[in-house]
Formats: C-alpha cells, structure tokens, sequence
C-alpha cells in the first residue's frame, strides 16, 4: 500500500474545498451504477439515502456517495451530485426520468469560521466537475478540510484530521477505501504510537485512553460533533446483502485507527462493488482486505494532513 480507491475498476473521486473557510465535499462518483450497502455505527450520524441500501429494499444501484462537511445543512452537496448525473443521463429509470442514487454522509466541521459557509448543490456539482480516476488529493482537502482528532477534551486540544485513501490487489480482486478522518479519538499507527490526537494542557500530544485511565475524565462531550466517515469499494462482484457485510466487515479498519470510539461519532461505512472484475470473492477474504484499507486510508490522510500544517 497505499494505493488509492480510484484503484478499483469504475470510480472516480473528486473535491470541491470551499475557499471562504475550511469546509468541502468529496464525490466517489459510479455512474454505470455499483451495488451498494452501508453500516452505521457511531451514535450521531447525518446521512441521506441510507435506508434504501438496505438489501430488502429494492434499489439495485447507486450512482455515487458524497461525504461532506457542513454537518447536516452539507447535505445539500448531493443536490448537484444528483443534477450533475441527471444532466448527463445518469440514473435509475422510474417511469419518465432517470433518478440518480447518491447516498451521503456529513461531518461536523462548524468549528471554523462562519459556520454559516457550507457545502450546497454547487459544491457538489464542483466536485462532480473535478472528479478523476487520478490517485486523489489527500489531508486537508474536500470532506476533510475542516476534519480535526483528539476532541474528548474539546477542540482546543485536538489536532487536524484529513481525508486519505489506500487500497491493494489479492488474486486479481482490488479492494480499496476513501475516508474523511473527523474523530473524538486519536488516530494511532500499526504500533500503536498516536500519529495525531489529543493534547494536554502543556500542549503536548498523549494518548486519550491512557489519559482516562490515569483519571483525567474529560469535558461533557456535545453529541453529532465527530465522525469518521468514508466509503469502501471493490471491483468484486457483490449483491446487497454482501456488500452491507463487506461495509459492516470494514469499520474493523476503524477501530484499529481510531481509540477511542465514542457515542458522540457518527460513524458510518459505505461500500460499493462495480464487478468490474467479473468474478466473486470470498467475503471474509474481502472483509480483511476492506479493514485493512480502512485503517491504512484513515492513517494516510491525517499524515497528509500533519504534513501541510
């Protein structure tokens, strides 16, 4: 690794980084249409067109998924993902239109600036616009311009987050990630050292886990303030109920990167599979794969990120 999720057969990525403050959105754009599935597991979510990825729902595919900042008023960015589609004849055909499916997830950066400047339907159709299957921009960029770590003792002692990417190749199967790095906790590297998180009041980083143990109890948490979001993709085929497994499969990633997690995060994993590849995999063999990918795009962005501060 690293590798990038624009690795697997059939996506694009693109960003749309707002000027005014630090806030954007990030499109993984499938216009053909990817099978899809989600698991949402922090406490306070914002997400849009989760419920119909379900696999007893009957929605086949999806055209693309925003991960945005801008909290849930965000959300508005997949407006001119959707319009961006329908313009160029992208969508689920129902009776005379093409609807097109584009699932969305937010993060919670209002901290800076005038939270007042947020994504809407024209970033959206921006970063549609820049989308590539070019290895994409990571750390402070997009979804996560604004993205911080280290918030169990308040902002004021966290670090910058990011958006990163990675992905690998196993048997002629790619698996790969995009996440937006927004967390409570700190993000730690495979030894377990912290690569970015929480600081003392001395300025100087620690380990949050080992701060609560030794009795340093933090602030009253605001819930919906933090997230982890991101989306895992593999040019496998997939139905819906093995790609909500394989989204399910990949928050192991998280938990690896991410300590602590937190009721307060809003957690949530998509998964996309394009079946460009034309044959099935073993899920468990994907499931490695996709928290592997997950944990290696979580670390890569907020390096980037640390980088450029």
């Amino acid at each position: 690794m690293p590798g990038a999720i624009t690795d697997v057969a059939g996506l694009r990525v693109g960003h749309h980084t707002l000027a005014a403050r630090a806030t954007g959105c990030t499109v993984v754009l499938c216009p053909e249409g990817a099978v899809a599935g989600v698991d949402v597991r922090g406490g306070a979510p914002g997400t849009r067109e989760t419920d119909l990825l379900r696999p007893e729902n009957v929605v086949p595919l999806v055209h693309g998924v925003l991960l945005t900042g801008g909290s849930a008023f965000g959300l508005a960015a997949a407006d001119g993902v959707m319009r961006w589609l329908e313009a160029r004849g992208h969508g689920l055909p129902v009776g005379p239109a093409r609807v097109p499916i584009v699932p969305a997830a937010v993060i919670f950066d209002l901290w800076h600036g005038d939270p007042a400047v947020r994504p809407d339907a024209a970033a959206g159709a921006a970063a549609c616009d820049a989308a590539s299957t070019d290895v994409p921009a990571t750390g402070a960029v997009g979804a996560g311009a604004g993205a911080t770590v280290g918030k169990l003792w308040g902002p004021a002692h966290g670090m910058r987050g990011g958006l990163g990417t990675a992905s690998i190749t196993v048997a002629g199967i790619t698996v790969g990630a995009l996440m937006v790095v927004n967390a409570i906790g700190d993000v730690l590297d495979t030894d377990g050292s912290v690569i970015a998180g929480a600081r003392g009041d001395d300025g100087r980083p620690r380990r949050s886990t080992d701060a609560l143990a030794a009795g340093v109890l933090p602030q009253r948490l605001i819930p919906g303030t933090a997230t982890t979001i991101g989306v895992v993709a593999t040019d496998a085929v997939l139905d819906k109920a093995q790609a909500t497994k394989l989204a399910a499969l990949g928050h192991a990633g998280l938990a690896r990167a991410v300590d602590p997690l937190t009721m307060h995060d809003g957690d949530t994993l998509f998964a996309l599979a394009t079946g460009r590849a034309g044959q099935a995999a073993d899920l468990s063999l994907l499931g490695a794969l996709a928290a592997r990918v997950v944990a290696e795009a979580i670390r890569s962005g907020v390096r980037a990120a640390q980088a450029a501060a």
